[in-house]
């Protein structure tokens, strides 16, 4: 008899493993599931600031300084700096399309700049600081130039200097230059502060769309 009920309940408590091994071998199909991401490069002055400011934005998953829009392979942040090389200092910004879009991105970009400048960006002047989009593909280039022909059509802005360019290589900057902010966040405000960057982003824009 206490045979039979144990035989009884190994059955049963077989019945019960193989209903769920269903549910258990679906579950890894869900988690399978990844995010799509998309890119979008930026010049504006200091990639410490911009690569900070992006870095707020919901949507986005990551940023990178480095160097683009130049000749030179590999420049180093004193070539870079010297205008010996062509590049910008520039952020490379990997994004979720479906949480923030392209146009998104522009708008947010455009109000952290000062586009009324040529060849500098608040206390930084030079080539290396000009303002510029390195669009990747003929959607961005679209993008791009509708957003400028949109802020000129405002009536706010009379000229604006800021480029609207292919994109090229990007060289990442070396490894002090990433998320300096975070690893220097005393000597990054010192910088912020001194240079005017938010005093004068508010200037250019207070009361534009």
């Amino acid at each position: 008899m206490i045979a039979a009920v144990r035989a009884l309940a190994w059955l049963a408590w077989l019945a019960v493993a193989l209903l769920a091994t269903p549910a258990l071998s679906q579950a890894p199909a869900a988690s399978a599931q990844t995010t799509q991401t998309a890119t979008a490069i930026f010049a504006g002055g200091c990639f410490w600031c911009l690569e900070a400011d992006f870095d707020k934005l919901p949507g986005v998953i990551t940023t990178e300084s480095g160097y683009t829009g130049g000749s030179v392979d590999n420049p180093t942040y004193e070539q870079v700096s010297a205008e010996g090389t062509g590049h910008a200092e520039a952020v490379r910004v990997t994004f979720d399309p479906a949480h923030v879009s392209y146009e998104r991105l522009l708008d947010y970009f455009w109000h952290h700049i000062d586009p009324t400048v040529k060849n500098e960006q608040f206390c930084d002047t030079g080539t290396p600081y000009r303002s510029a989009i390195f669009y990747l593909d003929e959607a961005q280039r679209m993008a791009a130039e509708a957003s400028r022909e949109a802020l000129l059509k405002g009536g706010k802005f009379s000229q604006i200097h800021t480029e609207i360019v292919a994109a090229g290589r990007f060289w990442p900057a070396e490894a002090y230059h990433q998320d300096y902010y975070k690893k220097n966040p005393f000597r990054y405000y010192l910088y912020r502060s001194l240079c005017g960057r938010d005093a004068r982003v508010k200037e250019v824009w207070e009361g534009r769309p």
